[in-house]
């Protein structure tokens, strides 16, 4: 059994690791050479200019516009996505108390499952074009006509600075929260019934049994969460492609870093100055995964 063994264990990993290094690990290093050279997408020998377009970030408004948009997106968006999973899973798994000495959900709670993941399986554009009709700022957009009913004027919900970059997380919330009511469901179903049930039996109602029993014991898979929501923070490009005014407004109000690297490198040729500001997301994302997994590590409950 052992003869052989490390050839055998190389030979399988040889071709994953060599596809890894070739498209993950070689565009991140010539993304790192570029942002030290002024290259402008033409020349086949740009120049080196070592950190002054890492300099440069510090005075650029609009880059820290972005980073404070992050920030935004970090804080909202997987706490509130976070919550909403959470409730509607325990509504699907656990609420509708003992049944054949069992805990189930709610009536229909598999049907419930199927339409909470529905808006997972859209293409991110077809959610920014749904939401274009829903945010529509004149009577005709769905939102605003319901307002509209009830005496309420249209809102701009992604022309108005002060509202457009919540609206547009609240898309992102919306997509997301069906995958992690399904995370958050595989997670409920791996947990022992007997925990629950015994809690049940000693006089645990719904709320005792959500936040002393399910959060506890659902602390790791809600940690994964939060590091992949944040993540997901520090994308957003695509629907602020789509539902932003002007890719990134209005003046600004929405726009994220990916939408800059990509208005920089393609609108402007300053793809030196664009891989610089890739470097600079590239170390936000490491270290705010990084920190997440430390601030929020804790001691795993054996079962």
């Amino acid at each position: 059994m052992r003869h052989g063994r490390y050839p055998f264990i190389v030979g399988f990993l040889a071709a994953p690791v060599l596809l890894y290094v070739v498209f993950v690990v070689s565009p991140y290093i010539q993304a790192f050479y570029i942002a030290v050279t002024n290259w402008k997408g033409i020349s086949a020998n740009p120049q080196f200019i070592g950190l002054e377009n890492f300099s440069r970030l510090l005075d650029d408004e609009v880059f820290w516009a972005a980073v404070r948009h992050h920030g935004v997106l970090l804080l909202v968006m997987p706490l509130v996505t976070i919550a909403i999973a959470l409730f509607f899973s325990f509504l699907l798994n656990l609420s509708g108390g003992q049944r054949g000495g069992r805990m189930t959900g709610i009536w229909g709670s598999k049907v419930y499952r199927v339409i909470f993941f529905m808006p997972q399986v859209l293409a991110v554009a077809i959610v920014g074009v749904l939401f274009q009709a829903i945010y529509r700022p004149d009577g005709t957009g769905v939102i605003n006509s319901l307002l509209g009913k009830v005496g309420i004027e249209p809102v701009g919900w992604l022309i108005d600075p002060d509202i457009a970059l919540l609206a547009i997380i609240g898309v992102m919330v919306w997509q997301a929260v069906g995958f992690y009511v399904v995370l958050f469901s595989a997670g409920m179903s791996s947990i022992p019934k007997d925990v629950f049930e015994a809690a049940a039996l000693d006089g645990a109602g719904r709320f005792t049994l959500f936040f002393r029993i399910t959060i506890p014991l659902l602390w790791d898979t809600m940690q994964v969460a939060w590091v992949y929501l944040g993540i997901a923070a520090f994308d957003a490009f695509a629907l602020v492609q789509v539902l932003s005014v002007d890719r990134g407004g209005p003046d600004n109000a929405t726009t994220v870093l990916p939408m800059e690297i990509w208005r920089t490198a393609f609108n402007f040729s300053k793809f030196g100055y664009a891989s610089a500001m890739g470097v600079a997301l590239f170390f936000m994302t490491i270290t705010f995964a990084a920190l997440t997994l430390r601030v929020t590590r804790r001691e795993r409950i054996e079962f």
